[in-house]
């Protein structure tokens, strides 16, 4: 994965200048966010070099708060379509304020829920916005590929919910076998569709 440390280094500065005036990263956390945030967004980006993401797909992502995981994303993949969505207009307009700063012209910056866009995406990727079985109502009818979602913790109780309810193929990553770091044990990227992919390493 190419990553221009530079842009990201500019990335942090932006959300810890923003953080000061809107609060979108926890201020004990504020101090990590490359380590804590940017690289956490990062692993669906690994995830995806795995196969491929060819240029002009599309991806929403939920919730995004002040821009996890689609800014990053999207500095990754420039060819890309990004929209970020959330309900919450203060995180909205620090998202698009460092989208402006970044020059990221691949990033539309949305305040709404996601059940009230219009169209379908290629993706949906997401960051620990909601339970799966909560979430997945939400965007069941606007992907056309597959969701990608960053969580943590024992998911078992909720995949096995997520598949008996909904009737969905669900597959695990392990982050830390991507990252060897303490934070991101029990931290894992979920993929729901029927498009998978790959065949990950390992699986929860």
């Amino acid at each position: 994965m190419q990553i221009d440390r530079e842009r990201f280094e500019r990335m942090c500065a932006l959300y810890r200048e923003w953080n000061d005036k809107i609060n979108v990263i926890s201020r004990k956390d504020i101090d990590q966010v490359y380590e804590h945030h940017v690289l956490h967004s990062l692993a669906i980006a690994a995830y995806f070099e795995r196969e491929g993401l060819d240029p002009g797909r599309t991806i929403l992502d939920v919730g995004t708060g002040g821009g996890f995981p689609g800014m990053p994303l999207a500095l990754v993949f420039p060819q890309v379509q990004f929209t970020l969505c959330d309900s919450i207009g203060k995180k909205i307009r620090v998202a698009s304020a460092v989208a402006e700063a970044l020059g990221l012209e691949n990033v539309r910056c949305v305040n709404a829920r996601a059940e009230t866009l219009p169209g379908q995406y290629d993706w949906i990727v997401s960051r620990a916005v909601a339970s799966l079985q909560d979430f997945y109502p939400w965007v069941k009818d606007k992907y056309r590929q597959g969701i990608l979602c960053l969580k943590g913790g024992d998911l078992s109780e909720e995949i096995a919910v997520l598949e008996r309810r909904f009737h969905v193929g669900v597959r695990s990553w392990r982050i830390d076998s991507w990252l060897n770091d303490d934070y991101y044990a029990e931290k894992f990227v979920i993929q729901i569709g029927k498009n998978y992919l790959c065949t990950p390493k390992s699986e929860k």
